[in-house]
């Protein structure tokens, strides 16, 4: 009855069109007041929750991201991108996964992906032969590995979900080969569209142009270096390199690339702080939500009856799998990731998943989510900058939800392509 009440009363919230956040507040405060816990207690829950200095790495790389976003860098990037792979056939759509891989690996965001690699690179595209619809399947699609590699404000969240068990520096690591191998996926399906519909082959760029893109372009990338190089080396945490990642952006944005007027910075910084507001209000009031589960020993329930249901580590996964799928279609990420690690943890710990492999496998799902109607907000925004309807949108993307899946039962099923890269360097 207790589950009944608080899950039944956040998802009757939701039903009746009230914002994620505020559904978990409430529906906390439900729980305390049928379970006799004093709302001082929650409240001190919810102060808790935002009170932790790991935090400081989300509006900091929320800020970095829209700096590079917004000051020339996706531009740059996507030139590079040219260079190295824009004169095959079907160049431009690979360059366009190529210049999601950097830009994500910059900005730990696969909406700031979508909208700044998509704004230059679809009508490019279209001028170029491509269906607008093909074009906008490509960006939304490349830019969910955004979410998986460094600095992925996702799994500075799965961090903090997981009470802090997991090191933010292991899952950066973790997400680096997960990413490229989305990327080499997407990559390689881009390669066999091209040749069955014959789309067009890039120039080759001459050398001296090519060096002179690669050496705006370097600029920006020496972000993913700093940040990157700077944990690796111990010289700072990845709370203090999201830090050196928003001067470093501000840096290049404002004295190397000068594209960004003075007089615009306030603007930008009121979108970052107003994403930032919303972020930390919905960690403060999931941590609340998750104590309440705690004080209910619902994720032991839960525990019980996943074990119950097959003793089986691969079949659990692949029921997890199906869950996290389903729900990811119908709410976004941050809330799932807060909510559902500390349900699931319990679980997969059960079962001998390491939980630095558990955050990859929840990243490709709820980023697989992410691009799935109805409540998708990356496909949105990919349609919207495509100026493509959902509908088509998700039809051309067909294939690379296949591609997307392929991706995601690898990284469920061979824990190496996670977990070795952090065995080896932390």
């Amino acid at each position: 009855m207790d589950a009944f009440v608080l899950l039944g009363s956040f998802i009757a919230l939701i039903l009746i069109g009230m914002p994620v956040a505020y559904a978990l507040g409430l529906s906390a405060l439900i729980g305390a007041w049928w379970i006799d816990i004093p709302f001082d207690a929650l409240m001190i829950q919810v102060a808790g929750g935002v009170n932790k200095f790991s935090l400081l790495a989300i509006p900091f790389f929320v800020l970095a991201g829209a700096i590079m976003a917004e000051g020339g860098m996706s531009r740059r990037l996507v030139a590079f991108a040219g260079v190295l792979v824009g004169f095959v056939r079907g160049g431009l759509s690979l360059v366009n996964i190529v210049a999601s891989t950097f830009f994500g690996a910059i900005s730990g965001s696969s909406v700031a992906d979508t909208a700044s690699v998509g704004s230059v690179l679809i009508p490019e595209m279209e001028r170029a032969g491509y269906p607008r619809e093909f074009s906008t399947a490509v960006t939304v699609s490349g830019s969910v590995q955004a979410l998986l590699t460094p600095p992925s404000h996702n799994s500075v969240l799965y961090s903090l979900a997981a009470g802090g068990t997991v090191s933010i520096a292991s899952l950066f690591m973790a997400g680096i080969f997960p990413g490229l191998l989305l990327s080499a996926v997407m990559m390689g399906l881009c390669m066999i569209f091209a040749r069955k519909r014959n789309y067009p082959k890039g120039e080759v760029i001459p050398l001296r142009q090519a060096l002179k893109i690669a050496g705006d372009a370097l600029w920006g990338l020496m972000a993913m270096v700093i940040i990157l190089g700077g944990i690796l080396s111990g010289i700072f945490t990845a709370t203090e390199s999201a830090a050196i990642a928003v001067l470093w952006s501000f840096f290049v944005t404002m004295f190397i690339y000068r594209d960004y007027k003075w007089r615009d910075l306030p603007k930008l910084m009121h979108r970052a702080v107003r994403t930032i507001s919303i972020v930390m209000i919905l960690i403060g009031f999931a941590a609340s939500f998750g104590y309440i589960l705690t004080l209910m020993e619902i994720p032991m329930k839960i525990t019980t009856a996943f074990l119950t249901l097959s003793d089986n580590r691969y079949v659990i996964l692949m029921c997890i799998n199906v869950m996290l799928l389903l729900l990811g279609t119908v709410m976004d990420m941050a809330p799932l990731i807060l909510i559902l690690t500390p349900i699931l943890l319990p679980v997969i710990i059960g079962i001998g998943v390491d939980p630095v492999h558990f955050g990859m496998i929840m990243l490709v799902n709820l980023g697989i989510g992410l691009i799935t109607p109805p409540v998708g907000a990356v496909l949105f925004v990919g349609a919207a900058v495509g100026k493509v309807t959902i509908e088509n949108t998700v039809k051309a993307l067909l294939p690379f939800y296949a591609a997307l899946l392929l991706v995601l039962m690898l990284v469920t099923y061979v824990p190496a392509i996670s977990l070795w890269l952090p065995s080896m360097v932390l």
